[in-house]
């Protein structure tokens, strides 16, 4: 397969394609809403909560650590998950702008 040629794309639009990639899967869309209830959690609650193994839940926590739309906090054993507010903003930004530019002109 070839390469991703990011290069030839504004900032905006990679910003948008690595967002829209990381929330593309239902499990972390799951995790992302049960963070956005109950503003923090533990691998534990989401394993209570969805239909996944842990190691899987922790692989999706893992990616959206990774692209910074939440982040943890060590307190004793356990990492603590919540939105990172900042990167949450950024990404309703870019959306938001996205889904706002388009102006229907006429009929298809």
């Amino acid at each position: 397969m070839g390469a991703s040629k990011t290069h030839n794309f504004t900032k905006e639009q990679n910003l948008i394609a690595n967002f829209a990639r990381v929330i593309g899967h239902p499990a972390r869309v799951a995790i992302l809403e049960y963070l956005v209830k109950s503003n923090q959690c533990i691998c534990g609650d989401l394993v209570d909560k969805l239909p996944l193994a842990q190691a899987t839940i922790s692989q999706h926590l893992k990616e959206l650590r990774n692209i910074g739309i939440i982040k943890g906090q060590v307190e004793g054993t356990s990492i603590y998950y919540c939105i990172n507010q900042a990167v949450w903003n950024e990404a309703n930004e870019v959306f938001k702008n996205l889904f706002t530019s388009y102006h229907q002109v006429g009929k298809i």
